[in-house]
C-alpha cells in the first residue's frame, strides 16, 4: 500500500477547496442559464378582482363624462344666445349704417345744412330769421343725436361680436375636453372587455399540438358549444347590428352544416358595407385572431381574405364572384 508523501497531503485540501469552487461554479452557471418559469396566468378570482377594480375607475370616468356633456350643453345654449345676440345687434347696426349713408348723400346734396351767415338777409323779417336759424339747429342736433346714437350702436355690436367669440372659444374648449374624457371611458371599456374574455375558456377537450377534439352541434341553433360562445362574445363586444347567420343545411363542404362557424353581417343585401362596417369587420376579426388559442378558433375568412391558425397569418383567396361569396359584407369564423 502506497504511503503519501507530506507534501501530497499539503496539496489535499487545496485541491478539494478548487474542486469545490469549480462545482459551485458550474451550478451558479447552470442556474443563471436556467430559463425563467412564464408568469402563471391570472386566474378566475384574481380576473373577477381586477374587473371590480376596473368597474369603480369606469364609473368615476363615466361620471366625468356625463359632468362633462352638461357642461357643453351649457355652453351650446351660452354660445347659441351669444350669436343669437349677435345678429340683432348686426341687424341694427346695418340699419343705423344705412341711415347715416342717406343723411350724408343728403348733406352733400344741399351743400350742408344752412349756417347763420347765409340765412342773413337785409329785407328779411328778423323773426322770420330766427325760424329759420331754429330749424337750422334742430337739423344739426338731430345729426348730432343720430351720431352718438350710431356710436352707441356700433359699440353694443362690438361687444357682441367679443361675447360671442368668447363663447364659441368655450364650446371649443368643451368639446375637445369632451372628446378626451370620450376617449379614456372607451379605452377603459375596452380593458374591461379584454378582461372579461378571459374568463371564458373554449369547452371541451385540447389535444397536445393545440387542437381541439370536435364537437356535436345542439339547442335550437344547431352549433356546437364552442361555436356558440364565439357568437355570443362577439355579438356582446360589438352588436352586429345587421345578423349573424350560423348553421346551413347545404352541405358544401364547410363548417357551417357541421354547427362549427358563423357569418357576421356588415350590412344586408348583399351590398358593399360602410366604412364604419368595415373597421366594426376588422376589429371582429383582430378579436378573433388574438383569442384563437383561448376559444378554439380555427380559421376567420374576410375581405377576400384567409387567416389560419396553423399558419397564424392571412393569405389572399381566389375571386368567388359577388360581395357575400369574397366575404366582403361580414367576417366568417370556424372553430374547431
Amino acid at each position: 500500500m502506497a504511503v503519501a508523501c507530506p507534501a501530497d497531503r499539503r496539496r489535499r485540501p487545496i485541491l478539494t477547496k478548487a474542486l469545490t469552487a469549480m462545482i459551485t461554479a458550474v451550478f451558479l452557471l447552470a442556474s443563471l442559464a436556467t430559463p425563467a418559469h412564464a408568469a402563471p396566468k391570472p386566474t378566475i378570482k384574481q380576473l373577477k378582482k381586477e374587473l371590480a377594480a376596473l368597474g369603480k375607475q369606469s364609473d368615476k370616468l363615466i361620471t366625468e363624462y356625463y359632468n362633462g356633456r352638461i357642461a357643453h350643453q351649457k355652453a351650446e345654449k351660452a354660445e347659441k344666445a351669444a350669436q343669437d345676440k349677435l345678429a340683432a345687434a348686426q341687424e341694427v347696426y346695418d340699419r343705423e349704417s344705412a341711415e347715416l349713408r342717406l343723411m350724408a348723400v343728403a348733406q352733400y346734396t344741399n351743400g350742408g345744412p344752412p349756417s347763420p351767415a347765409t340765412m342773413l338777409s337785409a329785407n328779411e323779417d328778423p323773426s322770420a330769421l330766427m325760424s329759420r336759424l331754429a330749424l337750422s339747429n334742430h337739423l344739426v342736433d338731430q345729426q348730432s343725436a343720430r351720431l352718438a346714437g350710431f356710436a352707441k350702436v356700433r359699440d353694443d355690436r362690438k361687444q357682441a361680436e367679443g361675447e360671442a367669440a368668447a363663447r364659441a372659444k368655450e364650446l371649443g374648449d368643451q368639446v375637445a375636453d369632451l372628446g378626451k374624457r370620450k376617449d379614456k371611458a372607451e379605452q377603459l371599456i375596452k380593458k374591461i372587455k379584454d378582461k372579461i374574455d378571459k374568463l371564458y375558456q373554449a369547452p371541451g377537450v385540447r389535444r397536445s399540438d393545440g387542437t381541439w377534439v370536435p364537437q356535436l352541434p345542439g339547442g335550437s341553433d344547431n352549433i356546437t358549444p364552442r361555436m356558440r360562445l364565439v357568437k355570443t362574445l362577439v355579438k356582446e363586444r360589438f352588436a352586429v347590428p345587421n345578423g349573424i347567420g350560423c348553421y346551413r343545411a347545404i352541405q358544401d363542404g364547410g363548417e357551417h352544416p357541421l354547427g362549427r362557424a358563423c357569418d357576421f353581417m356588415l350590412s344586408r343585401g348583399g351590398s358593399m358595407p360602410t366604412a364604419a362596417e368595415v373597421a366594426r369587420g376588422n376589429e371582429i376579426a383582430a378579436w378573433a385572431i388574438k383569442n384563437s388559442k383561448r376559444l378554439g378558433i380555427m380559421y376567420i375568412i374576410y375581405r377576400q381574405r384567409i387567416w389560419h391558425a396553423r399558419t397564424g397569418a392571412w393569405r389572399t383567396m381566389s375571386d368567388r364572384g359577388g360581395t357575400t361569396a369574397n366575404h366582403y359584407d361580414h367576417p366568417h369564423i370556424s372553430v374547431y
